[in-house]
């Protein structure tokens, strides 16, 4: 069976995008924030709005709305401070640091689109595991989902906006140092 050229296009643009997630989880699980943030454009907004335990009629309300209080809800200069704060070493929460490891699966365009050009936008949603273990006994395993808005840039992409989603309406983790 011969894939048409559409179709070659459309897996071409889904591979450099899990690349781009891939190579993402790499940075983090590796510490290299610097390089991390310069997946993010400056004009990020990255929120964590907070889960609630809502009946089966009121799914809309499950999440915190976009003016209302998150878990995180920051723009890059406040991402920038996050990093610059770990990369101390004196931060209470991250010394000694803790090892961490990203999953990230299940990722997909919301759109049928086969090219990105230029300055245009996409959304991609995707889920993810991350691991994190602390001082001897310290386990964290944070599940969910996020759904990011991609803009082309160059060769490459820069998340514009980011919305993650745990599995978790309390948060079991002492504290969110991770990124997601």
């Amino acid at each position: 069976m011969e894939l048409s050229n559409e179709r070659l296009a459309y897996l071409s643009l889904m591979r450099e995008i899990e690349d781009f997630y891939y190579a993402e989880a790499d940075m983090l699980d590796e510490r290299d924030y610097d390089k991390w943030l310069a997946l993010f454009a400056d004009d990020v907004r990255y929120w964590m709005p907070i889960r609630k335990n809502v009946a089966f009629d009121n799914l809309a309300r499950e999440t915190t709305a976009e003016d209302d209080i998150a878990w995180i809800d920051d723009d890059k200069a406040t991402l920038v401070k996050r990093v610059k704060q770990l990369m101390t070493g004196f931060h209470w929460a991250e010394e000694p640091i803790s090892r961490v490891s990203h999953v990230v699966t299940n990722i997909r365009l919301t759109e049928a689109v086969t090219t990105i050009a230029e300055g245009a936008t996409a959304t991609v949603k995707s889920r993810f595991l991350i691991y994190r273990n602390r001082l001897e006994t310290e386990t964290d395993i944070l599940v969910g989902r996020r759904e990011d808005m991609l803009r082309r840039k160059g060769e490459t992409f820069e998340v514009t906006r980011r919305k993650i989603l745990i599995e978790q309406s309390v948060l079991r983790a002492k504290n969110l140092t991770v990124f997601f």
